[in-house]
């Protein structure tokens, strides 16, 4: 006001007028801290646990904002081909299918110890194609039953061929990932090493087919498979995928799922950064935390997963020399087109 009135700037408004200029010059850089945000793209099932326990943990050591994008892993890599050159997510959460596609699109930037000093505490078979991506939990297959149509569980996968069991087991067709490790798990029973029944599918085939007269049906929606296990109406469904099975036991239903004595497959589950990502030293941070012991600790009972980091110990109630099997999901990639037609044509019902 008294500029107004006499014209002249007094030496108190010029001290104002300057630290409002200041105050002004540094609100963007405020704006932007209090804006910088990462956002993850992922698996819709995994939105409870990623909110719950890893997004508090990570915007309070890191002092910034995580939005996690719950989808299919198809529906994220859409994204990134739509978003090439100019993306908005910066790490995604996918299938190992699915990240190999990526990773032949030049989606992903590789993960390095120098970027990731945790890759050094996971598994090696944690981590794929020369670090492209790695697996920071992984379900594991075994067989589901129902307590009450089986009061004895079931110990091996040879269980699921018993004739006893006629139009009693239910099987995921090879269009869900969870199904393709039966090939294998049926190649075992063969007489095959895993490396071998996953060349070379003839065997493998050959066994399922004696399986077909036990199955009751061939799922696509999990849900509605389970539905017939709770119902009692089948006895046992293989592979049965961890992370729902014992879910399903937790919410009550009179379900059980069992390690077989010949092994159980690990499931894909896999985090990258994705090139070009906007905040990409948070984007490392993001996956540096997932592949630590800390929160693979936390993560693991409440995922019913396995954890990849070595300092971790296994779920309770899976051996310690229990095997467990990894897919070359590499191969699986390259075949699965083949192995669906031949089920098609060979397991109709």
């Amino acid at each position: 006001m008294t500029t107004l009135l006499t014209g002249r700037p007094t030496r108190r408004n010029l001290l104002k007028a300057s630290a409002a200029a200041a105050g002004l010059l540094a609100a963007p850089s405020i704006v932007r801290a209090q804006t910088k945000e990462l956002v993850v793209g992922g698996a819709a099932g995994h939105k409870p646990w990623v909110e719950q326990i890893v997004v508090p943990m990570f915007e309070k050591k890191y002092g910034c904002k995580v939005i996690f994008e719950g989808t299919r892993s198809l529906v994220n890599l859409e994204k990134m081909q739509k978003n090439k050159g100019a993306q908005y997510m910066s790490v995604v959460q996918m299938d190992d299918p699915v990240m190999i596609l990526a990773v032949k699109e030049g989606l992903l930037e590789p993960i390095t110890p120098a970027k990731v000093p945790n890759m050094a505490e996971i598994t090696p078979a944690a981590v794929h194609m020369d670090g492209m991506w790695a697996n920071y939990l992984q379900p594991w297959l075994g067989i589901a039953y129902n307590k009450t149509a089986m009061p004895t569980p079931p110990k091996s996968w040879a269980e699921l061929f018993d004739p006893k069991y006629k139009g009693r087991i239910v099987v995921p067709s090879l269009q869900n990932t969870e199904g393709l490790p039966l090939i294998f798990a049926a190649g075992l029973l063969a007489g095959q090493s895993l490396e071998a029944a996953q060349k070379d599918v003839d065997a493998g085939f050959k066994k399922l087919a004696t399986l077909k007269p036990n199955l009751l049906t061939i799922y696509t929606q999990q849900p509605q498979a389970y539905n017939l296990l709770e119902q009692a109406e089948a006895t046992m469904i293989g592979p049965a995928m961890s992370s729902y099975a014992l879910e399903r036991k937790a919410a009550g239903a009179p379900i059980d799922l069992v390690a077989p004595s010949e092994g159980v497959f690990a499931m894909p589950s896999g985090i990258a950064v994705i090139k070009g990502a906007p905040q990409s030293d948070l984007a490392f941070a993001y996956v540096n935390e997932l592949l630590g012991a800390e929160l693979q600790t936390k993560l693991a009972g409440p995922t019913y997963s396995l954890a990849t980091n070595k300092a971790v110990p296994r779920p309770a109630g899976l051996a310690p020399d229990l095997k467990i099997y990894q897919i070359d999901w590499a191969n699986v990639a390259a075949e699965r087109n083949n192995w669906i037609s031949r089920w098609d044509r060979e397991m109709a019902l």
